[in-house]
């Protein structure tokens, strides 16, 4: 696991553009795992502003709301339209049908799309409670795509996106955690002290289900790029030096 740590949000959102630009461009055929939230925005308006190379590149989300339509203004299949879609092209663009009659069949199938096309580099984020995708804490290490049911820290954090807390849908479908393992890249960013516990947990607590992130210390190949704030509890992180 290689942690860099960065001195803004900003550098984070370098930092990690270079990264992924790096990844697509040393293929033919290259697979990349999206992610949602306030995490990569950053990144996502480097890549509208340079637009590299990549109708070469498909895309495959994490995770998306259970009873929004793709056309909602806060789905995540609108998200990833406005921040990077309608500006760069791609080959192809996955995200889960959260309007789907059959739920488990869409999970199903969505498996077979992550099975058809494999990840080369996965971008995630964390959430205060040390979530990664939408795989809240005792979610299983070897979990695939499936439906949870949104705790009430993840619909607090999530309700700056909508008129009303009770707006926020309280079930999404996510790419698991045992999926998101299969990725032969992972890379993970968080920004801000809200997140800085969550990150000490990750990097310093145990292995364990009830910190979902934790399990990025046993994939073989993980960068984690953090702004000061962000790794600002790590005891060992304070001697490191930031770029």
């Amino acid at each position: 696991m290689k942690v860099i740590v960065v001195k803004s949000n900003q550098d984070l959102a370098e930092k990690a553009y270079e990264h992924i630009v790096a990844v697509m461009e040393s293929k033919k055929e290259v697979t990349l795992g999206l992610a949602t939230g306030g995490s990569p925005v950053g990144i996502y308006e480097l890549f509208r502003k340079n637009k590299p190379r990549s109708a070469h590149v498909t895309t495959i989300n994490l995770d998306e709301y259970i009873g929004l339509a793709p056309t909602h203004e806060q789905s995540y299949r609108q998200f990833m339209n406005k921040q990077l879609f309608e500006t760069v092209e791609f080959k192809e663009t996955f995200v889960p049908n959260g309007t789907a009659t059959d739920l488990q069949k869409a999970c199903d199938d969505y498996e077979e799309i992550v099975a058809k096309h494999p990840i080369d580099l996965q971008l995630l984020g964390i959430g205060q409670n040390g979530h990664i995708a939408f795989n809240e804490p005792g979610t299983s290490f070897t979990s695939k795509t499936h439906v949870v049911q949104l705790t009430s820290s993840t619909i607090n954090a999530n309700s700056r996106y909508f008129e009303k807390e009770e707006d926020v849908p309280t079930t999404a479908i996510t790419m698991g955690i045992g999926t998101i393992l299969k990725a032969k890249e992972i890379l993970l960013i968080a920004s801000g002290k809200n997140k800085a516990e969550a990150i000490k947990q990750m990097l310093e607590g145990d292995v364990t289900e009830a910190c979902p992130a934790s399990i990025l210390r046993e994939h073989p190949n993980v960068t984690i790029i953090l702004d000061e704030e962000a790794a600002s509890l790590c005891g060992s992180l304070k001697d490191r030096q930031t770029v």
